[in-house]
């Protein structure tokens, strides 16, 4: 324990003293979050998205008009409430029941709900019952933040680590922590345990700062919010860990660190949902770590999802972490 304490105390001074990374850390987020609250206020874009329970196929080619309106995204949905609860909070504009007993919901206070009901009855002959619902719409930045924050975090952990061990193998400090009764196992954890703290100190100063001024919707617990944060750190720290096991050249772990950060940018649903999009794209995005983070984040904070509702995503990080951490001390070279 007191080597373990020792090479904690010794990272996390490091990383307090190095200013310019400290102010990083906070500028960053902060500044893509109030740009986006900026850019993205102000009245609902046009764009029409609609639910569907049920197979459009089975149609006939009467009932089958509106589903072939151009400029309309429609996209299976599997869970009626949900459907009705992305229709509650402006995810969809309307949700339309294809199977016994047909129906569509809209939301009252929803502009493109309203255009869509009216192609809807006119194309469908008034086929299908109305169910009226009322919600608040989700902002922009309301949906966005999760992603900014696990972004954020995902650069931290990943780089943050990565080149700190790969920068200590080059210079010589591994091969004289060698010398000492120190073992990977126990270096790899302090160098976890110190970036998770400080990552989370980061992020819940960053969030809380920015929720002063914006206030954020939150349905859920803040308790499991943090829950989610705190083992996807973990989960990003113990990759960046497995990242800098062997290497020695900082250009190479630069290379790998962003070779794997790319994709989590792009397919992890940061800027925009996945819904819609290629079924082969949403199952690469289920095997990255920050799709999990992202996703667990804004069920908790836009749909109000408890701790049975984020308990997949928690598993899946936590069983990623441990192969992480596990395959990177063993394969771990102190020269």
């Amino acid at each position: 324990m007191k080597r373990f304490l020792a090479i904690l105390h010794a990272r996390n001074m490091e990383f307090i003293r190095d200013r310019s990374s400290l102010g990083w850390n906070i500028l960053f987020p902060l500044l893509l979050v109030a740009g986006f609250a900026f850019v993205f206020s102000g009245e609902p874009k046009d764009l029409y998205k609609v639910g569907v329970l049920g197979d459009i196929s089975q149609l006939t080619s009467v009932e089958a008009g509106f589903f072939k309106t151009k400029y309309i995204q429609f996209i299976p949905i599997d869970d009626p409430a949900k459907g009705i609860d992305k229709v509650d909070h402006f995810q969809l504009d309307l949700l339309v029941n294809l199977n016994a007993g047909r129906q569509y919901w809209v939301n009252a206070n929803s502009p493109n709900g309203y255009i869509l009901e009216r192609l809807l009855n006119a194309e469908g002959r008034a086929l299908y019952r109305k169910e009226v619902v009322t919600g608040k719409e989700i902002r922009y930045v309301d949906w966005v933040v999760p992603g900014i924050l696990a972004m954020n975090m995902m650069f931290s952990c990943l780089f943050g680590v990565g080149y700190v061990i790969v920068r200590y193998r080059k210079n010589g400090f591994l091969k004289r922590l060698k010398a000492t009764p120190l073992n990977p196992f126990e270096f790899l954890l302090a160098q976890m345990v110190s970036r998770t703290l400080l990552i989370q100190t980061i992020t819940v100063l960053v969030y809380a700062g920015c929720n002063t001024f914006i206030h954020f919707q939150m349905r859920g617990s803040y308790a499991n919010l943090f829950l989610i944060s705190l083992l996807g750190s973990i989960c990003l720290v113990s990759l960046g860990l497995l990242v800098a096991a062997r290497l020695s050249s900082e250009e190479l772990a630069g290379g790998i660190l962003n070779m794997m950060t790319w994709p989590m940018m792009l397919l992890s649903g940061v800027w925009f949902s996945l819904e819609g999009t290629n079924p082969i794209v949403q199952k690469v995005a289920q095997f990255l770590p920050l799709t999990h983070v992202v996703d667990g984040a804004r069920a908790i904070m836009s749909e109000g999802a408890g701790l049975a509702g984020i308990a997949p995503h928690l598993a899946v990080l936590l069983v990623m972490s441990f192969v992480f951490l596990g395959i990177g001390a063993l394969i771990f070279r102190w020269e």
